[in-house]
């Protein structure tokens, strides 16, 4: 009987489907590190494992993992595994592309509405029993229709987020590798390198997976090259960007706003974000609906199922 160690917290979908296809699952408490023991005892016998976008599987890791077939990471992002070595080792990695864009789109957009129109601003202040009545001044923000939105990474999720924009009447341009036809199409968009993107976009969405070429992609020079009114979402990675510069700039009001969903230094948070008022945070909840993780860890389950079973696996992760 095969062997699937799977993290305890995962939608129940996944364990249902595993051991309908007779597999034994053995469920883990998820983190950083392993236990020493727990990897004493099911390491070299386990025939599979999924894993969150925190587990670190590094090369030591790997090691341990000699009967291992696949690891099904249950994420889009799979910066948290030594991919290389896993091919190098005979393993297969997958994630779970598609079944979160919409809903990581839903939390981009969210997050921008609520940087440009002072949402979580305008909360505090009515909690606090500061309103008074209508004022002509009052929390002004900025308004979507005809402003410039710079998609950087236009795959799945860009692609969704600039259809949400598009509905709000507003202007798109993108930088990515190469050309998204279909982007174009539904929302009059235009491809651009960086620096124009970072220059002329009133707002910057970022989109884009964290690789080695991709780390601090978003640099000083780039952040500095905004206008003074612009408006940062990152939803991605936290280390594509260099924080600390965003932060000073914040701090500084050299430009409008930011929203965050991923730090770079996740699960700890840079003090200073906490401190400005320009600026609207959340606990990494992009695929986090019911629908969403329940299909990830359905697709999870099924890649594992698949290569156990001598097949293709649904999703793939490519060495690039």
């Amino acid at each position: 009987m095969h062997k699937v160690l799977i993290p305890e917290k995962i939608p129940a979908i996944a364990c249902e489907l595993l051991t309908a296809a007779g597999f034994e699952v053995v469920k883990y408490r998820a983190g950083k590190s392993f236990p020493t023991a727990f990897w004493k005892k099911h390491s070299q016998s386990s025939d599979a494992l999924i894993t969150l976008l925190d587990n670190r599987i590094d090369a030591a890791l790997l090691s341990k993992l000699s009967n291992c077939k696949i690891i099904a990471n249950y994420a889009v992002g799979y910066n948290n595994i030594d991919i290389a070595q896993a091919k190098e080792n005979g393993i297969v990695v997958t994630n779970t592309p598609d079944v979160l864009t919409d809903a990581t789109a839903d939390i981009a957009f969210s997050l921008l509405l609520a940087v440009a129109r002072h949402i979580v601003k305008g909360d505090a202040f009515m909690r606090a029993h500061k309103f008074t009545g209508w004022k002509p001044d009052l929390l002004l923000g900025m308004q979507l229709s005809g402003k410039t939105l710079g998609i950087v990474g236009a795959g799945r999720i860009g692609l969704a987020v600039g259809i949400r924009a598009a509905a709000f009447g507003m202007k798109i341009i993108y930088y990515n590798r190469s050309k998204n036809p279909e982007l174009e199409k539904i929302t009059g968009a235009k491809k651009v390198e960086l620096p124009a993107l970072f220059k002329n976009a009133d707002i910057v969405s970022l989109h884009l997976p964290l690789t080695k070429d991709t780390h601090h992609i978003i640099n000083e020079p780039l952040l500095k090259s905004l206008k003074k009114t612009a408006i940062v979402i990152n939803t991605a990675r936290g280390e594509i960007m260099d924080e600390k510069i965003l932060i000073s700039m914040l701090k500084k009001r050299q430009i409008g706003g930011a929203g965050f969903d991923v730090y770079e230094n996740e699960p700890h948070v840079n003090l200073e974000l906490l401190k400005l008022e320009n600026v609207v945070l959340v606990p990494h909840i992009g695929s986090a609906t019911e629908t969403a993780r329940n299909e990830m860890a359905a697709i999870a389950a099924k890649n594992v199922i698949a290569v156990l079973k001598g097949r293709k696996p649904i999703t793939p992760v490519k060495v690039i």
